[in-house]
Formats: C-alpha cells, sequence, structure tokens
C-alpha cells in the first residue's frame, strides 16, 4: 500500500471518521496485518475495551431435509437419502433439556428448507422449548427460512414473525446471508431469499424490537470487493434499522466424506481453498473498521478453530459465541481439529490466556455475570497454562 494512503486511513480510523468503499478495498489490499489488527483493535477499544463476551448455548438443527442444492452446502439432504433426519418435537425439547444443568441460556435452531414439513410444525416446537426451558432465548431461523415460511403458509413475513414472537422467538439468526453481490451469489446459492428479502426480513424483525445478527460467508469464489459491498449493504440497513447486534463472519469450509452415502456435496471445492488464518484475520480487521455501527463482531470459533480465535481478539473481536455443543452446519468440528462443544469453564480460560476479561452474555447482549479480569503475564508463566490447539 501507498504509504501516503496508508496514513490517510490511519487517521480517519483515529478521528472517528466513516470508511469509504474504496477504503476498505484498499484495507484488504494491505499485507501489512499488524496495522490492520492495531486499527481494528483500537476501534473494538473504543467499543468493547478488553472485554470478550460468550454465552452458554446449544445449536440445534431440527431437519437437514431441504428442497434446496446450494453449491457449497454438505449439511443440505434430499428425501429418503440414508443420513437424512427430521426431529420429532418430543426429541428436540429432550436434546435441549440435556445442557439445563449448565445453565443454558440460549437455543440456536436453523434447519434445512424441509419440502413436506407443515408451517405449523415450526411455532409448535418453539412452544414446546419454550415450556420445558421457560428461562432460555429462542434465536431460530434465518431470513431464508421465514422467506420459506411464507411460501409454505400463504402468510406474510409480518404474521409469521408475530406468531413466532408469540410461541417464544427472541431473534433471528444470521444465516442465509452468504455474499449479497449477485456476481457471486447466483452461482453458490439455488434458495429464491436474496438480499432484497433478507434485508427485509431483518428489517422488519428489528421493527417488532428483534436484535438480530448478521453473517458473511467468505473465503469461496469471492473477492475482497464483493466483501466490501456486503458489509457496506448492512451498514446502511443498520443506519436505517438499528437493529443488527454482531457481525459474524463465517470462514466457507470445505467438505469430506463422512456421510453414509460418501458423497461429497459440495460442488465448489473442486475450484476454491479454504481462507488461511492470515485472511481470517484480515476480514476480521476490515469488517470491524467498516462496519462502524454495529457493537459487536463475532467468531464462531467452529469455523475458525481456537488458536485463530484468540489471536482475532486482537483484530476486532470481541464476541466468542458459546458453548454450541452440536454444529451440523459445517463438518469443521470434525475434520479441523476443532473440538465439538466448549463448556463455561473451557471458554473462560481461552480468553483469560489470550489476555481479555470474559463476560458470560444472554441473547440481546445484556450482561448475565462479569468474570475477573485476566491475569497478568507474569503470573501467567508462574504456572503451566492449557495450550489451545
Amino acid at each position: 500500500m501507498d504509504a501516503g494512503l496508508k496514513r490517510e486511513l490511519e487517521a480517519k480510523v483515529y478521528a472517528g471518521e466513516r470508511l469509504t468503499r474504496e477504503d476498505g478495498v484498499a484495507l484488504y489490499e494491505s499485507d501489512d496485518l499488524t496495522w490492520l489488527g492495531r486499527l481494528a483493535h483500537h476501534k473494538r477499544t473504543e467499543l468493547n475495551g478488553d472485554r470478550v463476551m460468550f454465552n452458554v448455548n446449544r445449536h440445534l438443527n431440527l431437519t437437514n431435509v431441504c428442497s434446496a442444492s446450494c453449491a457449497y452446502c454438505s449439511f443440505q439432504r434430499k428425501p429418503g437419502e440414508k443420513d437424512a433426519y427430521t426431529m420429532r418435537i418430543d426429541e428436540a425439547v429432550r436434546k435441549a433439556k440435556e445442557m439445563e444443568g449448565e445453565q443454558l441460556t440460549e437455543l440456536h435452531i436453523v434447519n434445512g428448507l424441509h419440502p413436506t414439513l407443515p408451517w405449523r410444525y415450526y411455532p409448535k416446537v418453539l412452544r414446546e422449548l419454550k415450556a420445558a426451558l421457560p428461562n432460555v432465548k429462542l434465536k431460530c431461523f434465518t431470513a431464508t427460512e421465514v422467506q420459506w415460511f411464507e411460501k409454505i403458509s400463504g402468510l406474510s413475513a409480518d404474521e409469521i414473525l408475530d406468531e413466532l414472537m408469540d410461541a417464544g422467538l427472541e431473534s433471528l439468526t444470521g444465516g442465509g446471508a452468504e455474499i449479497f453481490d449477485w456476481e457471486v451469489r447466483q452461482h453458490i446459492v439455488d434458495h429464491a431469499c436474496h438480499w432484497e428479502d433478507w434485508s427485509r426480513i431483518h428489517a422488519l424483525a428489528h421493527s417488532k424490537g428483534m436484535k438480530t445478527p448478521a453473517t458473511m460467508l467468505y473465503g469461496h469464489i469471492e473477492e475482497p470487493r464483493h466483501r466490501v459491498d456486503h458489509v457496506l449493504r448492512l451498514r446502511e440497513l443498520q443506519d436505517e434499522t438499528g437493529g443488527f447486534a454482531v457481525f459474524i463472519p463465517l470462514r466457507y469450509q470445505h467438505d469430506f466424506v463422512d456421510s453414509a452415502d460418501g458423497k461429497i456435496r459440495n460442488r465448489i471445492q473442486a475450484r476454491t481453498t479454504m481462507a488461511s488464518p492470515a485472511e481470517s484475520l484480515k476480514t476480521f480487521a476490515v469488517s470491524r473498521l467498516l462496519f462502524d455501527n454495529v457493537p459487536h463482531l463475532k467468531n464462531f470459533w467452529v469455523m475458525h478453530g481456537l488458536s485463530v480465535a484468540q489471536l482475532s481478539l486482537n483484530f476486532g473481536v470481541d464476541d466468542l459465541d458459546g458453548s454450541v455443543v452440536e454444529y451440523k452446519i459445517t463438518h469443521d468440528a470434525d475434520s479441523y481439529g476443532t473440538p465439538n462443544t466448549m463448556h463455561r469453564d473451557d471458554l473462560l480460560h481461552l480468553i483469560w490466556d489470550a489476555g481479555f476479561q470474559p463476560v458470560e452474555r444472554d441473547t440481546r447482549y445484556n450482561v448475565v455475570r462479569e468474570y475477573d479480569k485476566a491475569p497478568s503475564l507474569a503470573e501467567r508463566r508462574a504456572e503451566p497454562q492449557q495450550v489451545w490447539a
């Protein structure tokens, strides 16, 4: 990067000026990762100090049967495939209650677009989960799923959200976003929910008082300019609604043969490489610098690994998601050495080891409990420490 441009961008960041599309592209072109990290860390410290948030949550995927066949997705199955499944409501409740003793605060539910499951199944499962776990927040369904519910029910998104909220819905999830730019999206997505509907549904949720997350799937066939465009669309919507609580860059994953039928479903795998740790850290940093009106930036550690998760706390990130327990959407936990679950104590030590203060939160980012600040480096060196792979 030209030294003058570098000074100009740094001055804008420290002055709190909003960065432009051209600034975002220029930041991605910089190979000075330390400099990018310093700028992003300055911004995260202004917003969140040395606090790192997490929650005790559980992911539930009620069904992997899906009418869509997105090019990057290895989760979806068609009716009749050997490892296709759909949970009964009592099964979902039983799985959720397994974590009751760990003071679970959130259930995170995302599913395939099941071609024959009736709309009434979805509010019913929320009601049963809420009855079984009244103190647990329900963070459920992507905007893509809500649009699917419109199709199968004949109801509007407005009516659907009202009924789901009446059943206990606290927040939508941020999925279905992938990359919004049509130049890329047409090659990776096989459902009908694109920017216009995704933004419409989240804006509607915000108007009803919900705080929702937003995501971006990066590291496949997109270019940095597409990532910048994605963030700026969300930033503009946030200017209008103020409803996004957190932004979550998600690392695209390669598939591997683990299913009963031996198929690799990721159709773009042969021409893609997964983002390197350096590229992930750059993406977090640039996202933090561009997305100036969203309070939190999350590293979903399952998709990045624990070492990159710790490093990302110095590149703009201030949230490490939660305990997760079971994540079926990607195979990262099985294939890339990331554990399947992290308990509260694991997350506390992960954050302390990185030199930050853990703060347990709920779905709306209200503080549940603040923990002690990280011990000093001298204190940590005085006794053996766990090494996170």
